[in-house]
């Protein structure tokens, strides 16, 4: 019988005690990941591509470009624009790349994606991609970029992972962000001025409530972070049921959080679940500068978050 490969290419499932995952070789995604044998993120088909995005690693920029154009250290680029009804190039150029697995064990993965340049990034980052699950703390996220190249090059991060209770929508559940501020965008997700405080704003889940009809594709910052056992200072968030709760924590870097409650999505996704999505810089950051990474050559940056389950 000849080899079928699906779509995502191969899968790499890890367990520890009530986690279970999928990652797929395509872009180093995560496909499933459950706890208790409950979703935690509204996942997809390994013969299915990423739908809206769902699970990929963003790099190395998340988010959108205006035009698909920037300038970097004095020169000028153009990414193809991949997003043409709003004329931008986004969310990075690995998504869609096939990722080489560097280790598989039954708890964790490591997966690469060689340093090569493309076109509108001729520059030559090596990205290292480890999932690992613990029956402890849930599910971590650890990225490593290293600049392989003889110039400096420019660098952000991210992911789309759409968090889920299983309830039948996110209207009735409970929406909790560490977010003190939201950058305005304009009608095609590009900033349109300065991010300005939530409080008295329908941005506001500092204190957590009902998510009801609100519709989210925004990013926010000023982040509030909490100290665990080991110092690490994380942002976290939250979304509720009754009976569930699922939370993501965002590391040291991720300094912005893209919040998407899935309107324009099909039937069978809008508004199922919701993507809280870690950035290390906001949309057209390529642009702008704010907080743009610019690794220089033999430079490397790690970038760590998570997803934990838990009884409401």
């Amino acid at each position: 019988m000849a080899y079928v490969v699906p779509l995502t290419g191969d899968q790499y499932e890890i367990s520890d005690g009530p986690y279970r995952a999928a990652v797929t070789g395509l872009g180093a995604g995560l496909r499933t990941l459950s706890y208790e044998g409950a979703d935690l993120v509204h996942g997809f088909e390994a013969d299915e591509l990423p739908p809206a995005g769902a699970g990929q690693l963003l790099a190395p920029w998340p988010n959108r470009i205006d035009a698909g154009t920037y300038t970097f250290e004095s020169a000028s680029y153009q990414l193809a624009v991949n997003e043409p009804a709003k004329s931008t190039a986004i969310h990075g150029l690995t998504r869609w790349a096939a990722w080489s697995v560097v280790s598989h064990t039954g708890s964790d993965v490591t997966l690469r994606c060689t340093a090569h340049g493309q076109q509108g990034y001729p520059f030559s980052v090596e990205l290292t991609a480890l999932y690992a699950v613990s029956a402890a703390s849930g599910l971590t996220v650890t990225v490593t970029a290293v600049n392989r190249g003889t110039r400096p090059a420019p660098y952000g991060l991210g992911f789309h992972p759409y968090l889920t209770v299983e309830t039948p929508t996110i209207d009735s559940c409970t929406l909790t962000l560490p977010a003190s501020q939201v950058l305005p965008l304009d009608a095609r997700g590009i900033p349109s001025g300065a991010p300005f405080p939530v409080a008295g704003t329908e941005f506001d889940f500092r204190s957590g409530r009902i998510v009801g009809q609100t519709r989210l594709d925004h990013a926010l910052t000023g982040l509030s972070r909490e100290a665990d056992s080991s110092g690490d200072r994380k942002a976290w968030a939250h979304l509720t049921s009754d009976e569930r709760r699922v939370s993501l924590w965002a590391g040291p870097g991720y300094d912005w959080l893209q919040v998407f409650t899935g309107d324009p999505l099909e039937p069978g996704r809008r508004r199922k679940a919701i993507a809280i999505e870690p950035m290390t810089c906001p949309p057209n950051a390529f642009v702008t500068g704010h907080d743009l990474i610019a690794l220089h050559p033999r430079d490397e940056v790690t970038h760590t978050w998570g997803i934990t389950a838990a009884p409401a």
